[in-house]
């Protein structure tokens, strides 16, 4: 297309385009917008360098003017307007308006549908998931095994965590992004020993002439649990040793009722003797819900027998293939997990894999430009539009209202017509008692805001969600947030449709 524009004059055209999506996921009624620092970053950076621009010639047999024009772009000349990164959104807004010479902001579309759509997925799906869990439970990612090759590996965990998770296994995704790192051994760690005989060293850090490994024994036979599995006792020990202060163990890789929870508890105590304060278990597979409260129990149990009130509260991690529905259902059956470890389902999005952010020309050398269809969701709102969210007396937002840029501010206290972009009869009167402008600019020439980091832009996010009512959140058939157009704007996108189709 770039080369098409050049060839026939129409590349240094000024254009608008703006970047949105027509239905929210997960079959919900909000998306969160996500990807916007990278999207700057590539912008702030775009050109073509010596080296693509020989690769491309040995595929394409263009003109030597059109690579040495190919050779001076950059994105000098590109404003970008945008929602900020985190921020509830819709369909049908934009998400970010690009502005600029038409070939470059076309050569731009494609990265910055691929740097919006995952992301925003990704936060969108761990925002559900943050919802159904409760905002008293901890939520960690553990799907790095399961991602899209390295790259989404990456961005899962990070915008897993903007969305509202509280960590991740992810160590090279907690360094780089400042995430905080969460995780437990695995089933192999347990199945690599087979005696306590194997464990070289019977002491412990802060237990210097105490054998640590004896203690561990003693309170298996005090628990009257001799027969629970030596090897996986032995592991529960040596990792108990590398990390006394953080030892939560996998205990489902034999029996979890009769072994690994015996074989924990016998642990547990032991640390505790010594001073060290035990974390707590995984399960990883078996019915969750029964599972957890029979653990629960026998902390319960153990914490008023032997005076350590604080085992009542051990915390219990679970896994095994989790995802909304899957909470949701826990939820239902009555559980006491504390934490859930989510993967696949997280970081796959394998409910709906992709969001479906769309990037259309709007306008064209000042001049409204429509895509019109015979299916009526993907008729455009043409021209450069700003974006208002109305709010009523009690800080609930009521519906996101598209004027034409031009158009004066919406203001507090007046009543306004909101107009249903494509259904004559759907229209409100609105009279705000707060209006927020959603659409800023973020880019001329180069970057123009400060980025912010994960955990600010998850805690402002949250602080968004409380104030949306919670049949528009709600899992099972959620009412649809109101997209409105003013009067001007409906009245002049009807037009343009009406003169676009042939009598």
């Amino acid at each position: 297309m770039a080369y098409a524009y050049w060839s026939i004059g129409k590349h240094e055209e000024h254009a608008v385009f703006d970047l949105f999506f027509r239905k929210n996921p997960f079959e919900g009624e909000f998306t969160i917008f996500a990807g916007l620092e990278e999207c700057l970053k590539f912008v702030a950076n775009f050109r073509f360098t010596k080296t693509m621009i020989g690769k491309m010639k040995k595929k394409f047999s263009w003109p030597e003017q059109f690579w040495s024009w190919l050779g001076t772009l950059n994105a000098k000349g590109v404003k970008i307007y945008a929602m900020k990164e985190g921020s509830l959104c819709f369909p049908r807004c934009p998400l970010m308006r690009v502005e600029g010479p038409l070939a470059v902001c076309q050569l731009l579309e494609t990265t910055l549908l691929c740097l919006v759509n995952y992301p925003s997925l990704i936060c969108t799906n761990a925002a559900r998931h943050r919802i159904a869990a409760g905002k008293d439970k901890i939520l960690l990612e553990f799907g790095l095994r399961r991602a899209q090759g390295p790259d989404g590996a990456m961005s899962a965990s990070r915008y897993a965590v903007m969305g509202g998770f509280n960590g991740t296994s992810n160590v090279a995704a907690s360094i780089e992004f400042g995430l905080a790192c969460r995780g437990t051994h695995a089933h192999s760690f347990v199945t690599s020993f087979v005696s306590v005989k194997e464990i070289k060293n019977r002491e412990i850090d802060g237990g210097k002439g105490v054998d640590f490994v004896g203690k561990c024994i003693e309170w298996r036979k005090k628990f009257k649990r001799e027969f629970t599995n030596e090897g996986e006792l032995a592991a529960f020990i040596s990792f108990a040793q590398a990390f006394p202060k953080r030892f939560l163990a996998l205990i489902d890789t034999y029996d979890t009722l009769n072994s690994g929870l015996w074989n924990f508890l016998s642990v547990a105590i032991a640390l505790e003797e010594i001073g060290y304060k035990p974390v707590g278990i995984r399960l990883d597979s078996g019915d969750l819900s029964y599972l957890s409260k029979e653990c629960r129990n026998a902390f319960k149990m153990v914490a008023e027998k032997y005076n350590v009130p604080h085992f009542a509260k051990l915390m219990i991690v679970a896994s095994n293939s989790l995802s909304e529905d899957i909470i949701h259902e826990l939820n239902r059956q009555g559980h006491e997990i504390d934490s859930f470890g989510v993967g696949t389902n997280l970081v796959t999005c394998k409910s709906q894999p992709a969001l479906g952010c769309v990037y259309k020309l709007v306008e064209l050398n000042n001049v409204p430009r429509i895509k019109i269809s015979q299916e009526v969701a993907k008729v455009t709102i043409p021209g450069r539009k700003q974006l208002y969210r109305l709010y009523n007396h009690e800080g609930n937002p009521l519906l996101d209202l598209l004027q034409e840029a031009e158009e004066k501010v919406p203001k507090v206290g007046e009543r306004i017509l909101c107009r249903h972009p494509f259904n004559a009869q759907k229209r409100v009167y609105c009279i705000p008692s707060k209006v927020e402008k959603l659409l800023s600019l973020v880019f001329d020439g180069e970057i123009k805001i400060k980025f912010r980091d994960v955990k600010t832009i998850q805690a402002a996010l949250y602080d968004d969600l409380a104030t949306i009512r919670v049949d528009h959140l709600r899992t099972v058939n959620p009412t649809p947030y109101k997209v409105s157009l003013s009067s001007n704007l409906y009245s002049f996108m009807h037009k343009l449709w009406q003169e676009g189709v042939p009598i």
